[in-house]
Protein backbone atom coordinates (compact mmCIF):
# COMPACT_ATOMS: atom_id res chain seq x y z
CA UNK A 1 0.00 0.00 0.00
CA UNK A 2 2.80 2.71 1.37
CA UNK A 3 5.25 2.08 -1.83
CA UNK A 4 2.13 2.30 -4.07
CA UNK A 5 0.95 5.65 -2.80
CA UNK A 6 4.61 7.02 -2.80
CA UNK A 7 4.86 6.36 -6.35
CA UNK A 8 1.37 7.96 -7.09
CA UNK A 9 1.19 11.08 -3.85
CA UNK A 10 4.81 11.66 -3.29
CA UNK A 11 5.16 13.93 -6.32
CA UNK A 12 1.86 15.53 -6.06
CA UNK A 13 3.07 16.71 -2.55
CA UNK A 14 6.39 17.86 -3.77
CA UNK A 15 5.29 20.12 -6.93
CA UNK A 16 2.29 21.60 -4.33
CA UNK A 17 4.81 22.80 -1.61
CA UNK A 18 7.56 23.80 -3.97
CA UNK A 19 5.02 25.82 -5.67
CA UNK A 20 4.02 27.49 -2.57
CA UNK A 21 7.84 27.86 -1.00
CA UNK A 22 9.54 28.30 -4.48
CA UNK A 23 11.55 26.09 -6.78
CA UNK A 24 14.63 26.90 -4.45
CA UNK A 25 13.06 24.94 -1.27
CA UNK A 26 12.64 21.43 -3.44
CA UNK A 27 15.22 19.82 -0.94
CA UNK A 28 12.34 21.29 1.94
CA UNK A 29 9.71 20.20 -0.15
CA UNK A 30 11.37 16.72 -0.31
CA UNK A 31 11.76 16.29 3.42
CA UNK A 32 8.50 17.03 4.28
CA UNK A 33 7.00 14.26 1.94
CA UNK A 34 9.19 12.04 2.84
CA UNK A 35 8.36 12.59 6.41
CA UNK A 36 4.78 12.04 5.75
CA UNK A 37 5.19 8.63 4.06
CA UNK A 38 7.65 7.49 7.25
CA UNK A 39 4.87 8.87 9.33
CA UNK A 40 2.63 6.72 7.69
CA UNK A 41 4.79 3.30 7.92
CA UNK A 42 4.97 4.34 11.73
CA UNK A 43 1.48 4.60 12.61
CA UNK A 44 -0.48 2.63 10.23
CA UNK A 45 1.38 -0.85 11.21
CA UNK A 46 0.10 -0.13 14.72
CA UNK A 47 -3.38 1.63 14.04
CA UNK A 48 -4.65 -0.08 10.88
CA UNK A 49 -4.86 1.76 7.21
CA UNK A 50 -7.39 5.01 7.52
CA UNK A 51 -10.49 4.60 5.67
CA UNK A 52 -9.06 7.46 3.17
CA UNK A 53 -4.78 6.80 3.01
CA UNK A 54 -4.31 9.72 0.62
CA UNK A 55 -6.74 12.19 2.15
CA UNK A 56 -4.79 10.96 5.43
CA UNK A 57 -1.09 11.13 3.70
CA UNK A 58 -2.47 15.31 2.64
CA UNK A 59 -3.71 15.85 5.93
CA UNK A 60 -0.31 15.06 7.13
CA UNK A 61 1.95 16.99 4.69
CA UNK A 62 -0.02 20.23 5.02
CA UNK A 63 0.27 19.95 8.94
CA UNK A 64 3.72 19.13 8.71
CA UNK A 65 4.17 22.61 6.14
CA UNK A 66 2.25 24.32 8.30
CA UNK A 67 4.49 23.71 11.35
CA UNK A 68 7.62 24.36 9.01
CA UNK A 69 6.14 27.67 8.26
CA UNK A 70 5.68 28.28 11.59
CA UNK A 71 9.35 28.00 13.03
CA UNK A 72 11.29 28.41 9.92
CA UNK A 73 14.11 31.05 9.86
CA UNK A 74 13.84 31.91 6.40
CA UNK A 75 9.63 32.35 6.34
CA UNK A 76 10.07 34.20 9.45
CA UNK A 77 12.60 36.69 8.33
CA UNK A 78 12.19 36.74 4.61
CA UNK A 79 9.57 35.44 3.19
CA UNK A 80 6.92 36.32 5.74
CA UNK A 81 6.47 39.91 4.98
CA UNK A 82 6.06 39.05 1.17
CA UNK A 83 3.68 36.57 1.86
CA UNK A 84 1.52 38.71 4.54
CA UNK A 85 1.75 41.90 0.99
CA UNK A 86 0.50 39.71 -1.40
CA UNK A 87 -1.91 37.31 1.18
CA UNK A 88 -2.86 39.88 4.31
CA UNK A 89 -2.57 36.27 5.75
CA UNK A 90 1.36 34.64 7.48
CA UNK A 91 -0.26 31.37 7.76
CA UNK A 92 -0.81 30.25 4.62
CA UNK A 93 -3.50 27.58 3.88
CA UNK A 94 -1.76 24.33 2.01
CA UNK A 95 -4.09 24.19 -1.46
CA UNK A 96 -3.92 20.62 -1.83
CA UNK A 97 -7.26 20.25 -4.28
CA UNK A 98 -6.76 18.34 -7.48
CA UNK A 99 -6.84 21.30 -9.56
CA UNK A 100 -3.89 22.91 -7.60
CA UNK A 101 -2.13 19.38 -7.71
CA UNK A 102 -2.49 19.75 -11.34
CA UNK A 103 -1.71 22.89 -12.23
CA UNK A 104 1.59 22.56 -9.99
CA UNK A 105 2.68 19.63 -11.90
CA UNK A 106 2.58 20.75 -14.79
CA UNK A 107 4.50 23.72 -13.56
CA UNK A 108 6.93 21.99 -12.36
CA UNK A 109 7.57 19.67 -15.08
CA UNK A 110 8.41 23.21 -17.03
CA UNK A 111 10.77 24.51 -14.13
CA UNK A 112 12.65 21.22 -14.53
CA UNK A 113 12.85 21.42 -18.06
CA UNK A 114 14.28 25.12 -18.02
CA UNK A 115 17.31 25.96 -20.08
CA UNK A 116 19.61 26.34 -17.08
CA UNK A 117 19.17 22.66 -15.99
CA UNK A 118 21.44 20.13 -17.80
CA UNK A 119 19.51 17.43 -19.81
CA UNK A 120 20.56 14.64 -17.87
CA UNK A 121 19.64 16.78 -14.78
CA UNK A 122 16.46 17.55 -16.45
CA UNK A 123 15.90 13.75 -16.50
CA UNK A 124 17.05 12.93 -13.24
CA UNK A 125 14.83 15.54 -11.24
CA UNK A 126 11.49 14.41 -13.38
CA UNK A 127 12.55 11.10 -12.62
CA UNK A 128 13.04 11.92 -8.64
CA UNK A 129 10.25 14.66 -8.19
CA UNK A 130 8.04 14.24 -11.05
CA UNK A 131 7.72 10.42 -10.73
CA UNK A 132 8.10 9.51 -7.01
CA UNK A 133 11.24 7.33 -7.97
CA UNK A 134 14.07 6.84 -5.50
CA UNK A 135 17.74 8.03 -5.44
CA UNK A 136 18.26 3.78 -5.79
CA UNK A 137 15.58 3.58 -9.03
CA UNK A 138 17.52 6.21 -10.67
CA UNK A 139 21.23 4.90 -9.87
CA UNK A 140 19.85 1.96 -11.50
CA UNK A 141 17.64 3.32 -14.38
CA UNK A 142 21.32 5.26 -15.44
CA UNK A 143 24.16 2.46 -14.55
CA UNK A 144 25.11 4.29 -11.77
CA UNK A 145 25.55 4.77 -8.10
CA UNK A 146 23.54 6.61 -5.41
CA UNK A 147 26.97 9.07 -4.88
CA UNK A 148 26.42 9.91 -8.57
CA UNK A 149 22.83 10.24 -9.03
CA UNK A 150 22.93 12.83 -5.44
CA UNK A 151 25.87 14.72 -6.68
CA UNK A 152 23.81 15.55 -10.12
CA UNK A 153 20.36 16.18 -8.56
CA UNK A 154 22.50 18.95 -5.88
CA UNK A 155 24.24 20.23 -8.59
CA UNK A 156 20.80 21.18 -10.21
CA UNK A 157 19.28 22.38 -7.42
CA UNK A 158 22.07 24.56 -6.84
CA UNK A 159 21.36 25.76 -10.53
CA UNK A 160 17.48 25.99 -9.79
CA UNK A 161 18.56 28.69 -6.94
CA UNK A 162 21.23 30.26 -8.54
CA UNK A 163 18.74 31.35 -11.49
CA UNK A 164 15.86 31.55 -9.02
CA UNK A 165 13.41 29.73 -11.26
CA UNK A 166 9.92 29.71 -10.82
CA UNK A 167 7.11 27.22 -10.71
CA UNK A 168 5.03 28.77 -13.48
CA UNK A 169 3.83 28.43 -17.05
CA UNK A 170 5.86 30.15 -19.36
CA UNK A 171 4.41 33.44 -21.45
CA UNK A 172 2.36 32.38 -24.64
CA UNK A 173 4.40 33.83 -26.71
CA UNK A 174 7.26 31.36 -24.76
CA UNK A 175 5.35 28.29 -24.58
CA UNK A 176 5.97 26.31 -27.50
CA UNK A 177 9.72 26.93 -27.12
CA UNK A 178 9.84 25.59 -23.66
CA UNK A 179 7.44 23.38 -24.57
CA UNK A 180 10.03 21.61 -26.84
CA UNK A 181 12.57 21.09 -24.51
CA UNK A 182 9.44 19.74 -21.97
CA UNK A 183 8.77 17.01 -24.78
CA UNK A 184 12.27 16.20 -25.54
CA UNK A 185 12.50 15.38 -21.81
CA UNK A 186 9.58 13.02 -21.63
CA UNK A 187 11.28 11.74 -24.53
CA UNK A 188 14.50 11.08 -23.02
CA UNK A 189 12.34 9.73 -19.98
CA UNK A 190 10.41 6.96 -22.05
CA UNK A 191 13.72 6.16 -23.77
CA UNK A 192 15.90 5.66 -20.39
CA UNK A 193 13.14 2.85 -19.68
CA UNK A 194 12.53 1.31 -23.06
CA UNK A 195 15.52 1.03 -23.83
CA UNK A 196 17.14 0.18 -20.72
CA UNK A 197 19.77 -2.46 -19.87
CA UNK A 198 18.74 -2.58 -16.74
CA UNK A 199 17.67 -5.77 -15.64
CA UNK A 200 14.61 -4.59 -13.12
CA UNK A 201 12.04 -4.90 -16.08
CA UNK A 202 9.15 -3.86 -13.41
CA UNK A 203 11.27 -0.46 -13.32
CA UNK A 204 11.85 -0.02 -16.91
CA UNK A 205 7.78 -0.44 -17.04
CA UNK A 206 7.12 1.93 -15.13
CA UNK A 207 9.48 4.56 -16.28
CA UNK A 208 8.08 4.45 -19.54
CA UNK A 209 4.26 4.64 -17.91
CA UNK A 210 5.16 7.58 -16.42
CA UNK A 211 6.39 9.56 -19.31
CA UNK A 212 3.15 8.67 -20.54
CA UNK A 213 1.43 9.86 -17.94
CA UNK A 214 3.15 13.28 -18.02
CA UNK A 215 2.73 13.40 -21.37
CA UNK A 216 -0.90 13.17 -20.93
CA UNK A 217 -1.04 15.45 -18.40
CA UNK A 218 -0.12 18.14 -20.76
CA UNK A 219 -2.55 16.73 -23.25
CA UNK A 220 -5.57 17.65 -20.37
CA UNK A 221 -4.19 21.27 -20.23
CA UNK A 222 -5.47 23.57 -22.67
CA UNK A 223 -2.47 25.64 -23.16
CA UNK A 224 -0.10 22.72 -23.78
CA UNK A 225 -2.95 20.31 -25.79
CA UNK A 226 -0.27 21.01 -29.17
CA UNK A 227 -0.10 18.66 -32.41
CA UNK A 228 2.97 17.49 -31.02
CA UNK A 229 2.32 16.67 -27.86
CA UNK A 230 0.06 14.45 -29.32
CA UNK A 231 2.45 12.60 -31.63
CA UNK A 232 4.62 12.24 -28.73
CA UNK A 233 1.85 10.07 -26.59
CA UNK A 234 0.98 8.43 -29.98
CA UNK A 235 4.73 7.36 -30.79
CA UNK A 236 5.30 6.32 -26.67
CA UNK A 237 1.68 4.25 -27.29
CA UNK A 238 3.50 2.27 -30.00
CA UNK A 239 6.96 1.69 -28.75
CA UNK A 240 5.20 0.52 -25.39
CA UNK A 241 2.59 -1.79 -27.17
CA UNK A 242 5.67 -4.05 -28.36
CA UNK A 243 7.03 -4.25 -24.96
CA UNK A 244 6.40 -7.37 -23.46
CA UNK A 245 7.34 -9.15 -27.04
CA UNK A 246 11.38 -7.63 -26.56
CA UNK A 247 12.40 -9.56 -23.87
CA UNK A 248 12.00 -12.90 -23.62
CA UNK A 249 11.40 -14.93 -20.51
CA UNK A 250 15.49 -15.72 -19.27
CA UNK A 251 15.41 -11.52 -19.77
CA UNK A 252 16.69 -11.63 -22.97
CA UNK A 253 16.38 -8.82 -26.13
CA UNK A 254 14.40 -10.26 -28.51
CA UNK A 255 14.98 -8.68 -32.36
CA UNK A 256 11.99 -7.14 -34.06
CA UNK A 257 11.76 -9.52 -36.68
CA UNK A 258 12.15 -11.89 -34.15
CA UNK A 259 9.47 -10.85 -31.78
CA UNK A 260 6.15 -12.91 -31.15
CA UNK A 261 3.52 -10.66 -32.32
CA UNK A 262 0.55 -12.22 -30.09
CA UNK A 263 2.27 -10.53 -27.56
CA UNK A 264 1.60 -6.58 -28.99
CA UNK A 265 -1.05 -4.86 -26.97
CA UNK A 266 -3.81 -4.27 -28.98
CA UNK A 267 -5.04 -1.66 -26.92
CA UNK A 268 -2.06 0.58 -26.72
CA UNK A 269 -1.64 0.12 -30.47
CA UNK A 270 -5.44 1.20 -30.65
CA UNK A 271 -4.67 4.11 -28.52
CA UNK A 272 -1.20 5.60 -30.54
CA UNK A 273 -4.19 5.49 -33.78
CA UNK A 274 -5.99 7.62 -31.82
CA UNK A 275 -3.22 9.74 -30.39
CA UNK A 276 -2.00 10.15 -34.13
CA UNK A 277 -5.51 10.82 -35.62
CA UNK A 278 -5.54 14.14 -32.80
CA UNK A 279 -1.99 15.23 -33.83
CA UNK A 280 -3.58 15.96 -37.25
CA UNK A 281 -4.35 19.24 -36.67
CA UNK A 282 -2.36 22.23 -37.62
CA UNK A 283 -0.04 23.43 -40.32
CA UNK A 284 3.37 21.74 -38.67
CA UNK A 285 4.71 17.95 -38.58
CA UNK A 286 7.12 17.66 -35.78
CA UNK A 287 10.03 14.84 -35.54
CA UNK A 288 7.49 13.36 -32.93
CA UNK A 289 4.59 13.28 -35.92
CA UNK A 290 6.82 11.37 -38.60
CA UNK A 291 8.27 9.08 -35.33
CA UNK A 292 5.41 7.91 -34.82
CA UNK A 293 4.32 7.13 -38.22
CA UNK A 294 7.44 4.93 -38.31
CA UNK A 295 6.33 3.58 -34.87
CA UNK A 296 2.58 2.35 -36.65
CA UNK A 297 4.23 1.14 -38.95
CA UNK A 298 6.14 -1.53 -37.14
CA UNK A 299 2.93 -2.32 -35.57
CA UNK A 300 1.90 -4.09 -38.78
CA UNK A 301 2.32 -7.62 -38.39
CA UNK A 302 2.62 -8.17 -42.22
CA UNK A 303 6.07 -8.15 -43.85
CA UNK A 304 5.49 -6.81 -47.24
CA UNK A 305 7.04 -4.28 -49.40
CA UNK A 306 5.01 -1.42 -48.62
CA UNK A 307 5.35 -0.94 -45.54
CA UNK A 308 8.89 -1.08 -45.24
CA UNK A 309 8.92 1.54 -48.38
CA UNK A 310 6.77 3.47 -46.54
CA UNK A 311 8.83 3.01 -43.22
CA UNK A 312 12.04 3.98 -45.61
CA UNK A 313 10.21 7.35 -46.36
CA UNK A 314 9.25 8.76 -43.25
CA UNK A 315 12.93 7.86 -42.29
CA UNK A 316 13.93 10.11 -45.32
CA UNK A 317 11.47 13.19 -44.15
CA UNK A 318 12.75 12.77 -40.69
CA UNK A 319 16.36 12.85 -41.57
CA UNK A 320 15.91 16.07 -43.68
CA UNK A 321 14.49 17.95 -40.71
CA UNK A 322 16.86 16.73 -37.75
CA UNK A 323 19.47 14.13 -38.38
CA UNK A 324 20.84 11.68 -36.12
CA UNK A 325 22.71 8.49 -36.16
CA UNK A 326 20.63 6.18 -34.83
CA UNK A 327 17.64 7.52 -37.58
CA UNK A 328 20.05 6.76 -40.04
CA UNK A 329 21.40 3.58 -38.67
CA UNK A 330 17.47 2.70 -38.29
CA UNK A 331 16.84 4.26 -42.06
CA UNK A 332 19.86 1.86 -43.36
CA UNK A 333 17.69 -1.61 -41.95
CA UNK A 334 14.46 -0.28 -43.67
CA UNK A 335 16.25 0.43 -46.86
CA UNK A 336 17.22 -3.45 -46.54
CA UNK A 337 14.04 -4.75 -46.05
CA UNK A 338 12.38 -2.26 -49.14
CA UNK A 339 15.39 -2.46 -51.47
CA UNK A 340 17.49 -5.09 -50.71
CA UNK A 341 20.98 -5.78 -48.50
CA UNK A 342 23.58 -4.34 -51.23
CA UNK A 343 22.22 -1.12 -51.51
CA UNK A 344 21.99 -1.25 -47.64
CA UNK A 345 25.72 -2.72 -47.27
CA UNK A 346 26.65 0.74 -49.63
CA UNK A 347 25.27 3.04 -47.62
CA UNK A 348 25.57 1.63 -44.19
CA UNK A 349 29.28 1.92 -44.61
CA UNK A 350 28.79 5.45 -45.87
CA UNK A 351 28.24 6.29 -41.82
CA UNK A 352 30.90 4.63 -40.47
CA UNK A 353 30.05 4.61 -36.84
CA UNK A 354 33.14 3.16 -35.57
CA UNK A 355 32.14 3.01 -31.80
CA UNK A 356 28.59 1.84 -32.18
CA UNK A 357 27.98 -1.85 -31.63
CA UNK A 358 24.13 -1.26 -33.08
CA UNK A 359 26.07 -0.80 -36.41
CA UNK A 360 28.22 -3.65 -36.69
CA UNK A 361 25.57 -5.62 -35.47
CA UNK A 362 23.57 -4.09 -38.34
CA UNK A 363 26.40 -4.71 -40.81
CA UNK A 364 26.75 -8.27 -39.63
CA UNK A 365 23.30 -9.04 -40.39
CA UNK A 366 23.53 -7.26 -43.78
CA UNK A 367 27.01 -9.35 -44.79
CA UNK A 368 25.15 -12.53 -43.35
CA UNK A 369 24.52 -15.25 -46.37
CA UNK A 370 26.46 -12.62 -48.46
CA UNK A 371 29.75 -12.80 -46.92
CA UNK A 372 29.96 -14.74 -43.89
CA UNK A 373 33.23 -14.08 -42.92
CA UNK A 374 32.81 -10.34 -43.15
CA UNK A 375 29.40 -10.65 -41.14
CA UNK A 376 31.11 -12.89 -38.89
CA UNK A 377 34.14 -10.10 -38.54
CA UNK A 378 31.78 -7.35 -37.72
CA UNK A 379 29.46 -9.41 -35.11
CA UNK A 380 32.78 -9.85 -33.27
CA UNK A 381 33.16 -6.18 -33.33
CA UNK A 382 29.90 -5.53 -31.99
CA UNK A 383 30.22 -7.58 -29.14
CA UNK A 384 33.63 -5.88 -28.09
CA UNK A 385 31.77 -2.67 -28.33
CA UNK A 386 28.45 -3.93 -26.26
CA UNK A 387 28.63 -2.65 -23.08
CA UNK A 388 25.92 -4.94 -21.33
CA UNK A 389 25.53 -8.66 -20.82
CA UNK A 390 22.30 -8.46 -22.60
CA UNK A 391 23.73 -7.02 -25.75
CA UNK A 392 26.86 -9.35 -25.73
CA UNK A 393 23.83 -12.73 -25.24
CA UNK A 394 22.28 -11.50 -28.47
CA UNK A 395 25.44 -10.86 -30.39
CA UNK A 396 26.86 -14.16 -29.51
CA UNK A 397 23.86 -15.66 -30.40
CA UNK A 398 24.36 -14.20 -33.81
CA UNK A 399 28.24 -15.10 -34.19
CA UNK A 400 26.83 -19.08 -33.41
CA UNK A 401 24.48 -19.00 -36.00
CA UNK A 402 27.43 -18.40 -38.56
CA UNK A 403 30.31 -21.36 -36.73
Amino acid sequence: MIPHLFRTEYRKIISVLCKRFGFGEVATAEDIASDTFLAAAEVWPIHGIPPNPVAWLYNVAKNKAKNHLQRHHLFDHKISPGIKAMYGDASMEIDLSEQNINDSQLQMMFAICHPAISREAQVGLALRILCGFGIEEIADAFLTNKETINKRLLRAKDKIREEKIDIEFPGIAAIDERLETVLTTIYLLFSEGYYSVSSNDTLRKDVCLEAMRLCYMLIENESTNKPQVNALLSLMCFHASRFDARVNKRGELVLYEEQDTSLWNTELIGKGAYFLKCASGGNEISKYHLEASIAYWHTQKADTKEKWENILQLYNRLLQMEYSPVAALNRTYALSKANGKEEAIRQAEKLNLSDDHFYFTLLGELYRDIDNEKAKEHFCTAYSLAKTQTDKQVIQKKIDTLQ
